[in-house]
């Protein structure tokens, strides 16, 4: 895959793709007279005006050799949002080889960062187990007249999804919390961020009883990692916390997950592929922001060790809790992270990112992420943020008396208020271990994997929120 901006070209292309707003068209200079001349003749006997999904194909000679050349209509000019060229972009070249150019009259429609994102997932295919695969030669060039490095914020916004969809697709013999961590060094190194993995010994010693108590079942051994980008050197108070989910696999322990559950449950390690998607975003657009995120990674398996309904568990903040099923293990996992990263990370504020309810699922399905944030401004710049990208979220409440369905008669809290209100109760217990700084949830358990093709979002993982969770940092 090839994505380049240019400010003119003599090129002829397999294929030419020019964008319209209705009422607004004008023929493209980069063709002869004669083709400008039939293209004229074409557009009137068809009645061509540009309305929103409004399509004219036709293929002519350009100095001896043929082009395909599609004349797209993009609605009006006032209701056109960034998704919708994405889109359009991603199925017009869907399946497409050879070279393209897209031009555009008017500038909003010469997009090289929305342009150049989507190509990013022309190409994407999760198939390297698969024998004799191939990828499409595509190359792509947008004509616009845009200075300085147009499309360099989308292309690493697109690979920076690619990265977060790979590591949510990769199986849990290839991605557990050794190799996550590993996965993670690397990316430190190759673009910017510093890395930091805590083994067993160092978790327990900051005792992490919650997370632990998920972990002591599983063969693999949990790994804490941090990502520390200090991008802001002269406001070192100011600093954004990212926490994210790392259950590298999870059968639900004692609590076991019925066997059809189980298949895609290498994707509960989602939110842990977000927060590494968005620190790489973060670490190569160099955002004058500091940024520290943690992933505390474990398997929640079965053995003769494992936690069971039943027991009473601590926790890094000090409070115990009753364990009432071990398959709400990512809110223990999750505790003792906010707990180490607002306590010894010094954090102003913190997003959980965590496929953490199959409640909000119900609630919601696959076509928006769950918030839950105990302030107002954080959860409108969220908003603000998600919609340049067509990145649903939805505020849900947290009522106070939700923690009555989180009380326990044994200890401080139980990790499960049942089934009603099921993602609430969860984040009504993350909230209990913020200690009151801003603090926000996202529950992306029904955005972050999905089991049919989705526009630009392929079966499996989308690495959805990543540009959303970006441009909130840079705000």
């Amino acid at each position: 895959m090839y994505f380049k901006n240019i400010n003119k070209t003599d090129e002829i292309y397999d294929k030419n793709i020019a964008l319209y707003f209705e009422g607004k068209i004008d023929i493209c200079e980069h063709i002869s007279e004669e083709n400008k001349l039939l293209l004229k003749k074409l557009i009137e006997k068809e009645n061509f005006s540009g309305k929103k999904e409004e399509r004219l194909e036709v293929s002519f000679l350009e100095e001896a050799q043929l082009t395909n050349m599609v004349l797209i209509g993009m609605g009006k000019e006032e209701s056109h949002v960034k998704e919708n060229l994405r889109k359009t972009i991603y199925e017009v070249l869907d399946g497409v080889k050879g070279s393209v150019l897209i031009t555009a009259s008017n500038e909003k429609l010469q997009d090289p960062d929305t342009i150049a994102e989507v190509s990013n997932y022309l190409n994407y295919n999760f198939n390297k187990y698969k024998a004799g695969k191939k990828e499409k030669d595509l190359k792509i060039e947008l004509l616009s007249s845009r200075e300085g490095e147009p499309g360099k914020e989308g292309n690493i916004l697109g690979q920076s999804v690619n990265i977060t969809r790979d590591l949510i697709n990769e199986p849990a013999n290839v991605i557990y919390p050794e190799t996550l961590a590993i996965h993670t060094i690397f990316m430190g190194q190759k673009y910017g961020f510093e890395v930091e993995v805590l083994h067993e010994n160092t978790i327990e010693s900051l005792g992490m009883k919650a997370y632990l108590a998920v972990a002591r079942a599983a063969e693999k051994k949990p790994k804490f990692i941090v990502m520390r980008y200090k991008g802001d050197p002269k406001n070192p108070e100011e600093i954004i916390g990212l926490v994210g989910k790392g259950v590298t696999y999870d059968t639900g322990g004692l609590s076991i997950k019925p066997s059809d559950g189980m298949a895609s449950m290498k994707s509960d390690m989602g939110g842990a592929a977000v927060v590494i998607g968005t620190m790489t975003a973060v670490a190569r657009m160099k955002l004058k922001k500091n940024v520290v995120a943690v992933i505390a990674a474990c398997e929640n398996s079965i053995g003769g060790n494992a936690y069971r309904p039943g027991d009473i568990i601590g926790s890094m903040a000090g409070k115990s809790i009753e364990v009432v099923n071990t398959d709400a293990e990512g809110r223990m996992t999750l505790i003792d992270a906010i707990t180490y990263i607002i306590r010894n990370e010094k954090v102003t504020e913190v997003i959980d990112v965590a496929t953490l309810t199959g409640g909000v699922i119900i609630a919601l399905g696959h076509d928006a992420t769950g918030v839950f944030t105990n302030t107002d401004k954080m959860y409108k710049n969220l908003q603000i943020a998600s919609k340049k990208w067509g990145e649903e979220v939805w505020r849900l409440p947290l009522l106070p008396q939700y923690k009555e369905l989180i009380k326990s008669d044994v200890a401080d809290l139980k990790n499960t208020g049942g089934k009603l209100a099921s993602a609430a109760t969860a984040a009504k217990f993350l909230e209990e271990f913020v200690e009151n700084i801003p603090w926000m949830h996202l529950d992306i358990a029904g955005t972050s994997f999905i089991f049919s093709e989705k526009g630009y979002s392929k079966m499996g993982a989308t690495g959805e929120t990543v540009r959303t969770l970006y441009s909130y940092i840079k705000g």
